[in-house]
């Protein structure tokens, strides 16, 4: 596999295109939540114009009223393209694909399929707020098995949640965030073998949502995928284009299988697939087969953005705590030392008008925390951290 993520681009950083009155003639939830005096850095949505690729393969089924169902397995085969130049990875089976509405949902399908209702759905905390909400919904049980004090996922202590997980004979599953949100930690091959080594142990199924796969940002920063480490032959994971090109609004997913789960897959009912939209599944087709170019100029910009919140808070905040994570477009902050109490992300709002993400929702270690987009302009970031700044004084 490749040893760095990003390529270079000639293009300019989308991330510096649009103006702040721009974005806010946008009507999704990160323009919309909040009053036009707050600074929206909090959900996943990036301030980018579209990748003319997709833009392209959009217009053109606007035009031919292209808006039926999906169907056929081009996104499928352009993903398959894509890990192999990206990620050196050649094994991904067309065949042990489908396509479903988006990851979070996928996962659900994922999780019905190798579990059942009261079974334990193991995490690692903190860790993206929905892994709690979806699998509870599910009638699901969560197990916390959080990170270590490096941020990375501790095996000893996945172990002994997988033991506790699996005693009295029941089926447990591990859900695995890969790249971590709302850390970035990108995790090693080394570490996903030692994972599928202990969920083998002990009959434990993973799935792994790697949504922010393309999102590496980090020089000399890989993703492995987990589907391609040894032991992994029982894996499902779910994948899309949605956040390396900012396509949440473009409903598409891919769930794939490794050959030990190729039998689980197929008992997903076929009408899982009528959920995605056409035109999503056209737009993630076409970013993932031509729009490499527009990604990388994006994961520059962000990386540029990860270091400049980096002097900024040593200069400004020199209290927040920041681990730059690899990969993703989100910064973990542990405001702690600020104290603040278990919500610094409601002072920020109420005193320095900074919408961001609390850290209570991200399950154990997240009290006193808070996360932070990156995706958008220097400007914004630069205002973002001088109101923070100012709200603590």
């Amino acid at each position: 596999m490749t040893s760095n993520e990003q390529h270079p681009s000639d293009e300019a950083n989308p991330l510096r295109s649009l103006t702040l009155d721009q974005l806010r003639r946008r009507t999704s939830m990160k323009w919309r939540t909040y009053p036009a005096d707050v600074l929206p850095l909090w959900v996943a949505e990036m301030d980018v114009p579209l990748a003319a690729p997709v833009v392209r393969a959009v217009t053109e089924a606007m035009e031919l009223g292209d808006t039926g169902y999906p169907v056929g397995t081009a996104y499928a085969e352009a993903l398959a393209a894509f890990a192999g130049k990206r990620w050196g990875w050649d094994d991904l089976a067309v065949e042990r694909t489908a396509i479903v509405p988006d990851v979070m949902l996928g996962v659900v399908e994922m999780l019905k399929l190798v579990t059942g209702p009261g079974d334990p759905v193991i995490v690692n905390p903190p860790v993206y707020p929905p892994f709690y909400e979806f699998v509870t919904h599910l009638d699901r049980r969560v197990v916390e098995a959080p990170l270590g004090a490096d941020l990375r996922i501790d095996l000893g202590v996945l172990e002994e949640a997988f033991r506790r997980a699996v005693t009295g004979g029941g089926r447990a599953a591990y859900l695995l965030c890969s790249p971590h949100n709302p850390t970035g930690t990108v995790h090693t091959a080394d570490e996903l073998a030692a994972v599928a080594a202990l969920a083998e142990r002990y009959g434990v199924r993973v799935v792994a949502d790697e949504i922010h796969a393309p999102v590496v940002t980090a020089p000399g920063a890989r993703f492995v995928p987990y589907l391609s480490v040894s032991g992994a032959e029982r894996g499902l994971a779910l994948m899309s284009a949605s956040k390396g090109w900012n396509l949440a609004g473009l409903k598409a997913a891919l769930a794939l299988a490794g050959p030990g789960a190729a039998a689980d897959l197929a008992r997903m009912p076929e009408e899982v697939g009528h959920g995605p939209s056409h035109v999503g599944v056209l737009a993630h087709t076409a970013a993932l087969r031509d729009g490499a170019a527009w990604l990388d100029a994006v994961l520059t910009g962000i990386d540029e953005n990860r270091r400049l919140l980096t002097r900024l808070l040593a200069e400004h905040l020199p209290g927040v705590v920041h681990r730059p994570g690899e990969a993703t477009y989100l910064a973990w902050l542990d405001c702690r030392p600020l104290d603040l109490g278990d919500d610094p992300a409601d002072v920020f709002l109420r005193r320095g008008r900074v919408a961001l993400s609390s850290g209570i929702p991200f399950g154990a270690g997240g009290a006193g925390h808070l996360r932070l987009n990156l995706a958008t302009s220097p400007e914004v970031i630069t205002e973002a951290v001088r109101r923070m700044a100012a709200a603590v004084d």
